[in-house]
């Protein structure tokens, strides 16, 4: 085959390895590549056991693969949880990695792209009070059914506040109803809704309080997204609704309060029944215990006509011989019962007793045995006895005093 390439002398000819590291040399070298400011889109995005982070950064034409090692990842992680389709700006440095000729960025700062300033913020405090659990529904407490007094936190001139008190006293006007008037936007506002809070646990006497405001923009609304309001509603004692803005608005008091309404009308509709409804429920209750009390009464009355008709009711001489029978029954099986047991006591009492009595040693002395004691203790051999030591022999009728004066033989 004819090759149309010259000849190349050895020295000019690179190995793999030789190549990747001219590369990654070049790369370290270069600037520009150890100062690389990079926006794309999150993919294949992974936490990694020891705590590095690895993802892909992607636009519509290319791809470079990305590691957050975990000193940083400890930083930007807590502010912001990341994922696939995320979009991001990202600051670091490109390295070549020579085993698989690969080159990615080592990042050592990345944000979310396209969030605003507050939104992030939001976003931060929201996973921050998330992860301590001011979310968790374990912690919400009832809204009472039938409240008698209702607190009401909110700014004392707007729309949210008339709204409330036509509704609530339309629906239910015997409700008695506490503003406690708050600046709801701007500088102390959100210190003004929290000592709100604070002060209905500690004087109000409500059951219930109602925490909002009307619509606006997302810095109108920014006082209910306050870490203050927040732990407020979270430390409060008094269930608490939360309604701040529109259907469509999200606070992070909604998140924390036991309840939330989409609007401040919304809240006053959830907060107490219709007055008209209430009165139809206790109707239909009063019915339903006349229903009971009616069929109890009926069914007493068949059970008494029952037992009149009964034979029992009829001969109560009958019925009550057939159960002083029974009684004579039972008291005879009875006595049998105790008396054999006595006899099986008495037996084991005996069997006890001569046990007792084959080891009693006065019984022993009466069939003709004697019992030798020297110095208060008894004598068992003839070995614990010295000549002219004294002893006692106790006898069945008394005891005699002797001198050992010599050793016999055994016979």
């Amino acid at each position: 085959m004819f090759n149309a390439y010259p000849l190349l002398s050895r020295d000019k000819i690179l190995t793999v390895s030789e190549l990747t590291y001219e590369i990654k040399k070049h790369i370290e070298l270069e600037p520009r590549f150890q100062d690389v400011w990079l926006q794309g889109e999150i993919s294949n995005y992974k936490i990694h056991t020891s705590g590095h982070v690895y993802f892909t950064l992607k636009d519509e034409n290319a791809s470079i693969k990305a590691a957050l090692w975990k000193s940083r990842a400890d930083i930007y992680l807590k502010n912001f949880r990341f994922k696939d389709g995320d979009k991001v700006l990202v600051h670091g440095k490109v390295e070549v990695y020579e085993p698989n000729g690969e080159y990615k960025i080592i990042v050592d700062f990345i944000e979310p792209l396209g969030i605003g300033e507050l939104q992030m913020k939001f976003e931060m405090l929201k996973q921050k009070l998330a992860a301590e659990g001011l979310f968790d529904r374990k912690y919400k407490k009832p809204i009472p059914e039938y409240p008698n007094r209702i607190g009401i936190v909110t700014s004392p001139t707007g729309a949210a506040i008339r709204d409330m008190i036509n509704i609530i006293s339309r629906r239910f006007p015997a409700v008695e109803i506490i503003l406690y008037p708050v600046k709801v936007q701007g500088e102390g506002a959100a210190e003004e809704i929290a000592q709100a809070i604070y002060d209905f646990n500690r004087y109000g006497g409500v059951d219930v309080i109602i925490v909002g405001r009307g619509g606006g923009s997302i810095e109108d609304l920014w006082a209910f997204n306050e870490e203050i309001v927040a732990r407020a509603i979270f430390a409060s004692r008094i269930p608490i609704i939360s309604a701040v803005g529109h259907e469509i608005d999200y606070s992070i008091s909604d998140f924390v309060a036991d309840l939330r309404a989409p609007t401040p009308s919304a809240a006053a509709e959830l907060v107490v029944k219709n007055r008209d409804d209430v009165l139809e429920n206790v109707r239909n209750i009063w019915y339903t215990i006349h229903q009971l009390v009616m069929d109890k009464i009926k069914m007493s009355k068949r059970e008494v006509e029952h037992l009149v008709k009964s034979y029992a009711f009829n001969r109560p001489i009958d019925w009550l011989r057939q159960y002083t029978m029974r009684v004579d029954d039972l008291s005879r099986a009875l006595d049998i019962a105790m008396s054999h047991k006595f006899e099986i006591l008495k037996q084991n009492f005996v069997q006890w007793l001569k046990r007792f009595e084959s080891v009693n040693p006065e019984l022993a002395l009466k069939r003709g045995y004697a019992i030798v004691y020297k110095d208060g203790r008894i004598v068992h051999s003839k070995k614990e006895l010295d000549l002219n030591d004294e002893f006692k022999i106790k006898l069945s009728d008394g005891t005699i005093k002797g001198v050992v004066k010599g050793y016999g033989e055994e016979e």
